[in-house]
């Protein structure tokens, strides 16, 4: 029975104990990810991890591609979100936010009762859809729906 105890006594202290056959490169510590999540907020407190840009016009936080996308003149069949603006109106609807692909935005205000909003030599235009101009040439246009677009999704049965 003595040997029996003995026995199990240096069969648990062998189980237990860890064999040390690492390598040199096991045995440093493992490096931290000093990222730290939301910590990509910009000056405003903009999260852009999750979309949201700083809206001059608005005063918070929003998601600029949620409002009425203009694809480039270009390229009008684009399907690229990170090439076209984006337009938000405020409230009233006199003035709106232009998010460009550049990252610079800017507002325009309506003058009169036609629907042209101006800023510099940036006009916004909306007729059948809207139009934005730089200097009198069309540089983005679009139908006036809110929201990214896919080609083709007017179409009921699905084709193009």
């Amino acid at each position: 029975m003595k040997n029996l105890l003995k026995l199990i006594a240096i069969a648990s202290i062998f189980i237990s104990c860890k064999l040390n056959d690492t390598t040199d490169e096991e045995v440093k510590a493992p490096v931290k990810d000093s990222t730290i999540v939301g910590a990509d907020k910009d000056e405003n407190g903009c999260l852009a991890s999750a979309g949201y840009t700083w809206s001059k016009l608005n005063k918070e936080c929003v998601k600029a591609f949620t409002g009425i996308q203009l694809n480039p003149a270009s390229d009008a069949t684009t399907e690229d979100e990170t090439l076209c603006a984006y337009v938000l109106f405020n409230e009233d609807g006199d003035k709106a936010e232009i998010f460009l692909p550049d990252d610079k935005s800017f507002i325009v205000s309506k003058s009169g009762s036609e629907k042209v909003w101006s800023f510099q030599d940036y006009q916004l235009i909306g007729q059948n859809g809207y139009q934005l101009k730089k200097a009198g040439q069309v540089v983005f246009s679009g139908d006036g729906e809110i929201g990214s677009k896919v080609s083709g999704s007017d179409n009921p049965d699905g084709q193009e």
